[in-house]
């Protein structure tokens, strides 16, 4: 497969789950705002944007909803917000027509057709409903109509990566929010796995449960434990360990922060859990790296060697 493929393939699960989590932590965020009369609404939403690596405007501003919705939710330009994340996927689609299913790019380029008429609506609620329901069309035919070969491969290790970066997202936005954030049990419902975790503890809940269930978790899709280790699936399908020796640089960032996490006490991680999730981040960055260094180089000079005299 063509590097400039790979990448692309990559991407979309990236970009496609960005804007999956984004919505959903937005969502969950807004609706405290509103409410809730008396949150911060500057510092809500100042915290917001730094763990979503945005820059918050001066000190002197005050910082709204409004202005994290037009920031995080409908730039259209920028790759880290949601409509700039299905734009971005849609373009890497396209990038890679040849090899994607028609199904999969008629998905992604309907989602960009309709994304104008679905930005700014009454309630910010819809968009976000939207915006999921697009993603989970796109999972689904990923998932049942994509061959288990390197197409499926670079676009759900993409996915994974972003899906442990983003719940470790989620994670560290409730920790630095403390009493005055979600609810680990709303947090829990934006991520799908409210009832899941309930039939897991048969419904004697508690927030270190909870969180434990979102970090820890080796069945539920989107714990972090269990994306990091669909991500080491993804890398050991592209690429099986030959040396008894030693693993390349992205498993073995994965494999580290991974390994931290399950193999230590609960209580341990979430005494300092933003901590903890800052090295997820910078784990699956790390690990995004050297991914992108050994299967989409870029850059290189080419060198031409004479023949032999």
């Amino acid at each position: 497969m063509l590097s400039r493929i790979a990448e692309s393939l990559f991407w979309i699960g990236r970009y496609v789950e960005r804007a999956d989590d984004t919505a959903r932590l937005l969502d969950v965020h807004v609706q405290i705002l509103l409410e809730d009369p008396w949150a911060e609404e500057d510092l809500a939403c100042r915290s917001l944007l730094s763990v979503m690596d945005r820059p918050a405007p001066a000190s002197e501003v005050v910082v709204g909803r409004e202005q994290v919705l037009d920031v995080l939710a409908y730039d259209r330009y920028s790759p880290s917000s949601i409509a700039g994340a299905l734009v971005s996927a849609r373009e890497n689609a396209r990038r890679a027509r040849e090899i994607v299913s028609t199904e999969l790019w008629e998905c992604l380029n309907t989602t960009w057709n309709q994304l104008p008429s679905h930005m700014r609506p009454a309630r910010a609620h819809d968009y976000f409903g939207w915006v999921r329901e697009r993603a989970s069309v796109v999972a689904g035919i990923m998932d049942s109509q994509t061959s288990r070969d390197e197409t499926w491969h670079f676009m759900v290790l993409g996915r994974s990566i972003e899906r442990a970066d983003m719940t470790a997202r989620l994670l560290t936005t409730r920790a630095l929010a403390g009493s005055a954030g979600p609810s680990w049990a709303t947090l829990l419902r934006s991520c799908g796995a409210h009832e899941a975790f309930l039939r897991t503890y048969r419904g004697t809940a508690s927030d270190e449960r909870a969180a434990g269930f979102l970090l820890l978790d080796r069945l539920f899709p989107r714990s972090i434990v269990h994306a990091l280790h669909q991500a080491e699936a993804c890398l050991t399908g592209l690429e099986p360990v030959t040396d008894r020796a030693g693993v390349d640089d992205a498993r073995r960032h994965i494999g580290h922060v991974r390994t931290s996490l399950e193999y230590r006490p609960l209580m341990e991680i979430l005494d300092d859990l933003p901590r903890e999730m800052e090295r997820v981040q910078r784990a699956c960055s790390a690990a995004s790296d050297a991914i992108r260094g050994r299967y989409f180089p870029s850059g290189s000079a080419t060198t031409w060697v004479g023949e032999a005299l």
